[in-house]
């Protein structure tokens, strides 16, 4: 199989267009048209993970974080991210990470915690914005259906917990044809006017291109005359973060207890408990202090993330509860939903989870 198969099917579930400016994901090591036995799944890229592919016949290397973040400049193994660069490349391991882009689409991280401890109502806490665009074209009557399938079918016309949503007014489309074209409708070098409908409907940015050719394929013109506009609204469907409520109250102490165990975590570090009942709680897996606000501003009784500073704990001010339970606990799950991806996707090709913990930090 070649890598670029695998990539497709993550790409498909969180496109790269989701990740942070920040960020560093997709293929980091390897050729996109590599043919590989087997892929390995791991939450980080260690030396230990690289010895594992390679005992493992594994040729691609499934990460949620990218081992090259900032820029490497040289390959002199004098640290260990160019020690992983370089035995991977040895060894023919190609390297990829599904990151911030996982960490953004509904049934990523957040939506796996969100799971594993039983939310109901779930909605992304901090949706995307600037991502969406709005498409307005015109179609002859009889084509108009033809033309909104193609567009809905592309990627088109999602909102919320809807799609193929659109809207259409009819109008006169009027042209001239040169002696060059073969148009469809009217006669070269006369005015011609034609019943139309315009068609608008909206699309995430990153699957325009295939909207695009969608539209040009199934349109009967041969010029389609179309506009894509930039617009504000926020982009429900993916963002940081996810917020939603337990079937029933619990006791802060007893929801803490549970989440300890469901995340086999040795210590939870959280701010003074507020002897009220949790029902609406927030969540943010990996470094998720960002957040804060936002979940304050939802009133979210808790707000579980990891990797906040001694001084950011004085900000939850008695108004909600933070649970810490660190980085690796909050994304572990991660190798799951890759395993879940390929294994539906491909189910007789070798999908390996990795029995490498990689979490560097330990508890005494």
């Amino acid at each position: 199989m070649k890598i670029r198969e695998i990539t497709q099917s993550l790409e498909e579930f969180a496109p790269l267009a989701f990740q942070e400016s920040y960020d560093n994901a997709g293929l980091l090591v390897g050729s996109p048209q590599q043919t590989i036995d087997g892929v390995l799944l791991t939450l980080d890229v260690t030396e230990d993970v690289v010895d594992e592919a390679i005992r493992k016949k594994a040729g691609l290397i499934v990460a949620h974080h990218p081992v090259i973040f900032g820029g490497v400049k040289r390959l002199t193994g004098s640290n260990y991210v160019e020690r992983i660069l370089i035995k991977a490349i040895k060894n023919d391991i190609a390297i990829y990470a599904s990151h911030t882009n996982i960490d953004s689409v509904p049934n990523g991280v957040n939506g796996r915690i969100a799971q594993k401890i039983g939310l109901k109502d779930v909605k992304i806490l901090a949706p995307k914005e600037n991502v969406l665009r709005k498409l307005v074209t015109f179609v002859p009557e009889a084509h108009a259906e033809k033309v909104r399938t193609a567009l809905f079918e592309a990627g088109a016309g999602q909102i919320g917990n809807y799609d193929s949503c659109s809207y259409n007014s009819k109008g006169d489309g009027t042209f001239r044809a040169s002696e060059k074209s073969k148009p469809f409708v009217g006669e070269k070098g006369k005015i011609h006017t034609e019943k139309e409908i315009r068609i608008e409907t909206i699309f995430p940015q990153h699957v325009q291109n295939q909207v695009i050719t969608s539209l040009k394929t199934s349109h009967p013109y041969e010029e389609v005359a179309y506009d894509i506009y930039s617009i504000n609204n926020q982009f429900e469907q993916a963002g940081s973060g996810i917020i939603g409520t337990l079937e029933k109250p619990e006791d802060e102490l007893i929801f803490l207890e549970r989440l300890k165990k469901t995340f086999d975590t040795k210590a939870i570090r959280h701010t003074s408990l507020l002897e009220k009942p949790i029902s609406k709680v927030a969540i943010c897996g990996g470094a998720g202090s960002f957040l804060l606000r936002n979940a304050m501003s939802k009133k979210a009784d808790i707000f579980i993330s990891s990797d906040f500073k001694y001084h950011q704990f004085f900000d939850a001010d008695r108004r909600i509860l933070i649970a810490d339970i660190g980085h690796y606990e909050s994304e572990q799950f991660t190798k799951d939903i890759f395993y879940e991806i390929l294994t539906k996707k491909f189910p007789n090709f070798a999908v390996i989870i990795s029995k490498i913990v990689t979490n560097p930090i330990k508890y005494l």
